[in-house]
């Protein structure tokens, strides 16, 4: 049964109508038309589909909506736009920390909720943060360079 349901994403209060186990995922794309959250596996293994609930990472595939509630969720578009790029968002760009782009979003929620709880990491933290984000271009060397740029460890 679908229900009346509140979420607050990217700093909006949101309404919509969907039964409240509905996967946040759906609700993202389908109902808020935030595409940068992407549908890997849908079993909450590949990381395309991370945001950020209260700051830490959450796979929203995996996620129900009823788990949300009352709870603050960024998603890719809340970090920065188009003409103002986060930090962590402008380093993806100067590393050139893509390639086909599909695993990049879920990637820098990742790299940014590691950053919301260590804003020094090293190495090792950063590599084992992104190690749930599967990418098959094999940029992976680039993604730690950004983040380590964002957080001010690499000129």
């Amino acid at each position: 049964m679908t229900e009346h349901q509140v979420l607050r994403v990217n700093n909006e209060v949101h309404e919509f109508t969907a039964h409240s186990a509905t996967p946040l995922l759906y609700v993202l794309r389908n109902d808020l038309k935030l595409k940068a959250a992407k549908y890997g596996c849908g079993l909450g293994q590949c990381g395309a589909c991370s945001v950020l609930i209260d700051g830490r990472k959450a796979l929203s595939c995996d996620t129900p909506i009823w788990a949300c509630e009352g709870k603050s969720i960024t998603t890719l578009e809340g970090l920065g736009s188009a003409a103002n790029l986060s930090v962590l968002q402008q380093a993806f760009l100067d590393e050139q920390a893509a390639q086909c782009g599909y695993c990049v979003p879920g990637i820098l929620m990742s790299a940014q909720a590691l950053i919301n709880q260590n804003p020094k990491p090293n190495m090792q933290e950063i590599c084992t943060a992104l190690n749930d984000n599967l990418c098959r271009c094999g940029t992976h060397i680039r993604f730690v360079r950004a983040v380590l740029r964002a957080t001010g460890q690499l000129s």
